[in-house]
């Protein structure tokens, strides 16, 4: 069966069961500060889970695009990526473990869909703590279903909760996974979970608390269900390959690494691969992410630079281009279902090429002045930071030719130096729902009504061409990332600022209608996220003076948002500018 495949009948088995189908957000999560990257499929639907009204209903299916950079380490392995596609289905305030471990199973095991062998199946529920007791109507209903005692397995918070530890702000709960034996022959008796022939496939989670930041469980105002599937790995599965690379979407991207590597090595082809591939669903975004020093855009370089480093290790000659052919491939491959990739394909190819050569010129350079520095068997801090700010080397490329050597580096020293230079570090991509629309405080709330505001006078002052690129929210400030070619004048910013304020004056009633996406458009809403919400979106209408398709919360009226006030405005990547604001 081809990733194509699974995909369809996945969203078609769950039309089935009354889904509505949602087509995938942005990779670029909307107004969450905490994450650089939408890491889930749920992501995008936090408001909701948390109680939000969803225009689609209360049960919805897709598959997300997702980006997790935590396991950037692991990647060559068998089931590690980078980018994934994540199928999900979930409840919001609606059905419960019943039905969907009932569902899950019959998805898997019936003929009609998957056809995997019940035999082959084992699934973990979680053991129960101080906060959450163990969850016997999971353990009952599989053994109901016919699961074996012995192939249940009762873990911890660490492997059955989501987020994993439990330690994140925001909605989570307790987890069932599913795995699938990929070993030969039978399957043991008992499950060990400890053994990687076991392949996990499914995760529900059962989503009924919110933690707080003072650590407390606090029941949700409903109970949800979330879940996630990842499609390579399932494809591997069903497909009886004993890794993700060897599905139809990886085999003609390690052809073409092998046709011209003249000393091919099979985990540095993975890692090319899986990394340009990455990088070229977050360029291919309509927010217009570029290679840069900041956010989203040096994950992005990052992942690049890491993939010439592995291409120039296994013998491309220098004068080979390396990117196009993949980027054409990628398209070839999944235009009809993510149609922005073709519709930015010369983008993409640009922004490649041009890191690519820029990168290469200095790599030379660099690998001579690492074989200089680590005779000394020890990196510095500053001179790993100075390997980065003079030859672009990421801290993972220094500390993956220092593994290689078997010498060490000054990571937190090299940390520190970087956050001085206002850098990101890796660990910026792991953290959860701190913050953004989870924040449901009267001021974040405020600030997300102060951003409509601010991205309609950027329009009125600047010029049309003005679209939203971005927005980070917390309780304490806004950050709006927005398309313009030029830095903005004081007298503009003045204007802007001014425009805002008269319009908190004006004390503007702030309105919300359901209508259908050509309906919104047909209105001159504008907004960038309007395609996550399906069928019909959310139009926030503010007054006479703004209209824009949104997923909330919003203040009921202008006048309760205070002073707004432009604290800097500054270059974000080519072409976009930010502009960060308070409210007084």
């Amino acid at each position: 069966m081809t990733i194509n495949q699974i995909r369809q009948k996945y969203l078609e088995f769950f039309q089935t069961k009354g889904h509505t189908l949602i087509p995938s957000a942005s990779l670029i999560p909307e107004n969450d500060p905490s994450v650089l990257f939408t890491t889930a499929g749920m992501h995008p639907l936090v408001p909701f889970l948390m109680g939000e009204k969803h225009p689609a209903g209360k049960r919805l299916a897709s598959s997300q695009k997702c980006i997790r950079t935590g396991d950037i380490d692991e990647v060559g392995d068998n089931h590690h990526l980078t980018f994934f596609e994540m199928l999900g289905n979930w409840s919001l305030g609606d059905y419960w473990k019943d039905e969907a471990i009932k569902w899950s199973w019959e998805f898997l095991t019936d003929k009609k869909w998957l056809g995997l062998d019940p035999q082959k199946i084992a699934v973990s529920v979680f053991a129960g703590d101080k906060d959450c007791p163990f969850d016997q109507e999971s353990y009952n209903l599989w053994k109901e279903i016919g699961v074996a005692e012995e192939r249940i397995a009762q873990l911890d918070k660490n492997a059955n909760w989501w987020p994993a530890g439990g330690n994140s702000v925001g909605p989570q709960g307790p987890c069932t996974e599913i795995f699938y034996w990929t070993g030969g022959g039978q399957a043991p008796k008992k499950f060990d979970q400890e053994d990687n022939r076991w392949f996990e496939i499914w995760n529900n989670v059962f989503m009924e608390f919110e933690r707080t930041a003072d650590g407390q469980y606090k029941p949700l105002k409903q109970k949800n269900v979330d879940t996630g599937m990842g499609l390579e790995r399932t494809a591997a599965v069903l497909q009886n390959k004993k890794s993700v690379y060897e599905t139809e979407s990886f085999v003609p991207l390690m052809e073409q690494i092998k046709s011209i590597a003249k000393d091919y090595q099979e985990e540095s082809a993975r890692i090319i691969v899986d990394h340009l591939r990455a990088a070229i669903f977050i360029m291919s975004d309509d927010l217009g992410i570029v290679p840069s020093n900041l956010n989203q855009g040096y994950v992005v370089r990052k992942l690049i630079r890491r993939a010439i480093r592995h291409a120039k290790k296994i013998g491309i000659p220098i004068e080979v281009d390396v990117t196009t052919p993949i980027v054409e491939l990628i398209v070839s491959q999944y235009q009809n279902v993510y149609p922005e990739l073709s519709k930015n394909q010369r983008k993409v190819i640009e922004e490649l090429n041009n890191e690519e050569n820029g990168f290469e010129k200095t790599l030379e350079k660099g690998l001579k002045e690492f074989s200089k520095l680590s005779s000394n068997k020890k990196i510095s801090s500053q001179q790993a930071f100075d390997l980065y700010s003079t030859y672009g080397f990421p801290l993972e490329i220094t500390k993956e030719l220092a593994d290689e050597k078997n010498i060490k580096v000054d990571e937190k020293g090299f940390i520190k130096e970087f956050k001085k230079h206002q850098e990101l570090s890796r660990t910026a991509s792991q953290g959860m729902f701190k913050g953004g629309l989870v924040d449901k405080s009267e001021q974040a709330i405020k600030y997300h009504t102060a951003t409509h505001l601010l991205h309609q006078a950027l329009r009125e002052v600047l010029g049309s061409h003005v679209e939203q690129r971005g927005s980070n929210i917390t309780d304490k400030r806004l950050r709006f990332d927005f398309s313009h070619p030029e830095k903005m004048t004081e007298k503009e910013k003045q204007k802007v600022e001014a425009l805002v304020n008269q319009k908190i004056q004006e004390d503007l009633p702030v309105c919300v209608e359901e209508v259908s996406v050509e309906e919104a458009k047909k209105r001159g809403a504008i907004g960038l996220f309007g395609d996550k919400y399906g069928d019909k979106v959310k139009v926030f209408t503010i007054g006479d003076y703004s209209k824009e398709i949104c997923g909330g919360p919003h203040v009921e009226s202008t006048g309760a948002l205070g002073r707004f006030k432009i604290v800097k405005e500054e270059a974000s990547s080519r072409g976009v500018r930010r502009i960060k604001a308070v409210l007084e």
